[in-house]
């Protein structure tokens, strides 16, 4: 059965960005490249969950996530923040609310604009990924939010860091249940990385 997963960095108090993002501040207001120093400055310590967030067939991400553009796609050439060869090497499914074009990337990323909602999404990452694939949903908060929302996520990596954002998204927002319990957990100087599993 195809395995949904989930990654996402939160501060301390939760937020996994700031206030008022934007093409020159990709993580909002205040918080730079804080949230991910652990990636940047350490990726050799953090090789292992570098892999596994990189690891899925197909990924899932909002809008937000794929860039700062807002409203109709018609007056934007908006390709992504990671230029023409963007680190999925798989097949990307935007969620939206306006219709767009396939992007087809270099290094076998390409972006689907799915605009029936998050299970449609999934439908079609799970069709592409293979009964024993697995789909990643890359974020952001509000995208990782309405799957957990919906019990469609079978394991939860947080990467927690020690700062304080005090505004912005948080992936708890409104949940009213988690449904996950913590089966692994490894702490770094920059990042305490926790893992959540649906236990059946």
């Amino acid at each position: 059965m195809t395995r949904v997963t989930a990654s996402l960095s939160v501060s301390l108090d939760g937020f996994s960005s700031g206030p008022h993002q934007s093409e020159e501040l990709p993580f909002g207001e205040g918080v730079g490249e804080r949230l991910h120093r652990w990636m940047f400055e350490a990726g050799d310590d953090h090789a292992v969950e570098i892999a596994a967030n990189l690891a899925p067939d197909a990924f899932i991400m909002g809008r937000n996530m794929f860039g700062p553009v807002r409203g109709e796609w018609a007056d934007s050439d908006w390709r992504g923040w990671w230029g023409t060869e963007p680190p999925f090497h798989s097949p990307v499914f935007v969620l939206t609310h306006h219709p767009r074009e396939m992007l087809i990337m270099e290094g076998g990323t390409t972006f689907t604009f799915v605009t029936d909602g998050i299970e449609a999404a999934l439908e079609l990452a799970v069709n592409v990924s293979g009964k024993h694939g697995t789909v990643g949903v890359a974020g952001g908060a509000s995208t990782i939010n309405q799957y957990l929302a919906a019990d469609l996520i079978d394991e939860l990596r947080l990467q927690i860091v020690p700062i304080v954002v005090g505004a912005g998204d948080r992936f708890t927002d409104g949940l009213d249940h988690f449904g996950l319990a913590p089966v692994a957990a490894r702490h770094h100087r920059l990042a305490t990385h926790i893992t959540y599993r649906r236990l059946r």
